[in-house]
């Protein structure tokens, strides 16, 4: 019986929202990736150099990697594995010798082929190509689609990512340029993120741009901040994104210090539906730079999941309003700050709308279909501004800044949130949570806010 049990623990799903994705047996600690790109066929090679510690004894390990690559290579610990197999996105490798739990397990991948998104019930994520050049927007579990990895958010790792590609094109990936090195007609660009990163946060962005960096007009912002795009955009980004230090000097004032060295902004020379969130970056459509600041609550709501997706990640997709519904909420915080409808005004028009919806969705757990519903956006947002009301200002965004404090570059849930704010709260918490969390129907608003909430 206990060996039934035990083969069951192994084989049960990581995340019941994708049950295909993660692996069991080990604890990345590094990937290494060394890429080259040709934008002209959508070609990519790659060797991926994945370094791990074993959590138990297994006869093999598995990473997931779409089957759009192809595998020519596998080693184990510097030698020949006794087998390997790639079928049905999974990489799975034999090692010649049992690994004891604890033990090192490092696995180089040599692999190649055109990537392409993976497809599943929340569209196409993953690599993707552009009209001259290509990106990769991977949540919930497109990074399979560029590199083998052990693909769930609760598995974070430090990166090395090197891209080569050629001369024209400039290449951007998470965490600091190391190095850029041109030979030929070719030019190879090193990125290093030291920061723990979950591997659909990890991207690579490959276009006809140019970097610079943005000004802080404002002053006392000391986090430096990178514009990438196509010339042509310049002056309507330097609109469109110019108070951009203001927006980060606001969030850190509410969340804490920024939890990163840097932030880039990526803008391509297409169009996007949507913007994409990455650690340390984020990607938005030339269609974000209209001239008239359209883009605005999107850019906030884009820099807000630094702490709260990119930093604090979630263990489990069934709690993505930990990541959506603080990045909603800050929209609402930087609509105040910058002179809009404050953040009360907003909560209630945003309760009003709700009101309007079908009221069919369990925030706290809204399953896999629905988990990227604007609904699960706008009500997390809400129950965060529940509990402002419930706290008061200054407890709110000082428990804020202590649960950034507490989980930087980790994963968290949102049992770990209700129990941290509950240190901050002269009652239960508990009607507060049943309420918008965890019950379909809409719970209405306090009718008088703080005053300093609605000013």
């Amino acid at each position: 019986m206990k060996s039934g049990k035990a083969g069951a623990a192994m084989t049960a799903p990581i995340d019941d929202y994708l049950p295909q994705n993660g692996n069991r047996g080990y604890r990345v600690s590094r990937y290494e990736l060394d890429l080259g790109y040709r934008v002209s066929s959508n070609r990519l090679s790659g060797k991926a150099t994945i370094t791990a510690v074993t959590t138990a004894v297994q006869p093999r390990y598995a990473l997931d990697l779409a089957q759009s690559l192809s595998v020519s290579k596998v080693l184990v610990n510097g030698a020949k594995p006794g087998k390997y197999t790639h079928a049905r996105g999974k990489l799975t490798v034999t090692p010649a010798r049992p690994i004891p739990a604890g033990g090192v397990l490092s696995i180089v991948v040599h692999y190649g082929g055109s990537p392409k998104p993976v497809r599943g019930q929340w569209g196409e994520v993953g690599w993707e190509e552009l009209t001259d050049g290509a990106l990769v927007a991977s949540q919930p579990n497109g990074a399979a689609s560029w590199f083998p990895c052990d693909d769930h958010p609760s598995s974070k790792a430090s990166y090395r990512i090197s891209i080569t590609t050629d001369s024209p094109y400039h290449a951007v990936a998470n965490g600091g340029l190391i190095t850029r090195t041109t030979k030929a007609s070719q030019t190879t660009w090193v990125y290093e993120q030291a920061e723990p990163m979950a591997s659909y946060l990890a991207t690579v962005q490959i276009g006809p741009y140019r970097a610079h960096r943005i000004d802080d007009k404002r002053g006392g912002v000391k986090v430096p901040m990178t514009a990438v795009l196509p010339p042509r955009l310049r002056r309507r980004f330097d609109h469109d994104f110019g108070r951009q230090p203001q927006m980060m000097a606001e969030f850190e004032r509410c969340f804490g210090p920024y939890p990163f060295p840097g932030y880039t902004v990526v803008v391509t020379d297409d169009e996007l539906e949507i913007p994409i969130e990455a650690q340390g970056l984020s990607i938005f459509g030339a269609n974000h730079c209209d001239g008239q600041r359209g883009a605005e609550r999107l850019i906030a709501h884009e820099l807000a999941h630094q702490w709260f997706g990119n930093s604090l990640t979630v263990r489990q997709w069934r709690d993505i309003w930990l990541h959506e519904g603080f990045a909603c909420y800050a929209e609402w915080i930087w609509s105040q700050a910058a002179g809009g409808p404050t953040a009360d005004q907003q909560a209630r028009a945003a309760r009003a709308n709700l009101a309007r919806s079908p009221q069919d969705i369990v925030v706290g757990d809204p399953g896999a279909a629905s988990m990227f519903d604007d609904r699960v956006y706008k009500r997390g947002a809400l129950t965060l501004h529940a509990l402002r009301l419930r706290l008061g200002e200054e407890s709110f965004f000082a428990m804020l800044r202590d649960w950034t404090a507490r989980h930087r570059h980790g994963t968290v849930t949102a049992e770990d949130f209700a129990d941290h704010a509950g240190h901050y709260s002269n009652g239960p918490l508990r009607d507060l949570w049943d309420g918008w969390l965890y019950r379909a129907a809409l719970p209405d608003l306090p009718q008088h806010g703080l005053g300093a909430v609605g000013t």
